[in-house]
């Protein structure tokens, strides 16, 4: 009876750990204003599921949670903060009770001097969460106590002393990112301007300068995506070259947004009522930047909506 439940429970536990070396799994701590909240937003741009301020406890059940939920959760990063009631200066226990259960974790320490700590609880008008009714400095020296043994053990130590906010958030970039996770991503957006501008556009082009196929009775009822609305918008003069010059400066500048941390830019392309050109110049224009290696698809916000 023994010997049956044990090879019952075996394949589960096998399964249990399959999923948790398939799990990406990265643990952040450090020093009250060091910058972990910059490496979680960071890390969260790359494609990690952040959890911030979790309680110690609950790291094996999140990791088991994430494991088990797999997609974008199979890459899960928590946050730790020594001003969680939970905290608890165990954490080497905690790490060695996952690794147990199969996981990998990456541990990331963040740190700074003492002096630029000083000064940024200063520059923000805040005091340290250990102060109390100390100095700042009190503080920090009481939290670095609670650290020590994880700066100790930590697999990776980032010291923010002489780092901005763009130069924090590159290094986690150059750690944690797949080259896939780096790339900007497009969204080509048609729209109709009478129906409002989208408020998240990063450039705007005005496909209005195109005669309007809705006043061509066999194709009024059809749209962009139609292949003969689609022949007539870019066979309109000026159409090919409005599309190649567009295609152009989002590939130039695409590099430069890339370097300055942006992952998403959304180009809109706007006619009359959001049916016609704006949705052929928009499937267009995606075709063309694919073609340039540049990650881009077609949304069309207001088709349909006459």
């Amino acid at each position: 009876m023994g010997a049956d439940l044990f090879a019952a429970a075996t394949p589960v536990e096998e399964d249990v750990e399959e999923e948790a070396l398939g799990t990406d799994l990265v643990i952040v701590t450090g020093v009250s204003g060091g910058g972990r909240s910059t490496v979680a937003r960071a890390l969260e741009n790359v494609g990690y599921y952040v959890v911030d301020n979790l309680p110690q406890a609950l790291m094996v059940q999140m990791a088991e949670l994430a494991a088990k939920a797999g997609g974008p959760a199979k890459q899960t990063a928590m946050v730790l903060d020594v001003r969680s009631r939970a905290f608890s200066t165990d954490l080497s226990g905690a790490i060695r009770e996952l690794r147990e259960r199969g996981f990998e974790p990456r541990v990331v320490f963040v740190d700074a001097d003492d002096e630029v700590l000083i000064r940024r609880f200063e520059n923000v008008r805040r005091s340290h969460p250990l102060q109390g009714t100390g100095r700042l400095s009190d503080g920090i020296t009481a939290e670095r106590a609670l650290l020590a043994e994880a700066r100790e053990e930590a697999d990776v130590l980032i010291d923010t002393s002489h780092l901005n906010v763009n130069q924090l958030r590159t290094r986690v970039e150059e750690l944690f990112a797949s080259p896939e996770a780096l790339k900007l991503r497009v969204t080509v957006l048609s729209f109709g301007f009478k129906y409002g501008l989208p408020p998240d556009a990063d450039f705007v082009l005005d496909a209005r300068f195109l005669p309007n196929p809705f006043w061509v009775p066999e194709l009024r009822d059809l749209t962009g995506r139609d292949e003969p609305v689609s022949g007539y918008v870019l066979g309109q003069r000026g159409a090919s070259s409005f599309v190649e010059t567009y295609a152009r400066l989002v590939v130039t500048t695409a590099p430069g947004f890339e370097r300055e941390g942006k992952r998403y830019l959304t180009v809109a392309v706007g006619c009359t009522g959001g049916k016609h050109r704006s949705v052929a110049i928009a499937e267009e224009l995606a075709r063309r930047l694919r073609e340039q290696r540049v990650v881009a698809h077609a949304q069309h916000r207001d088709l349909g909506r006459e």
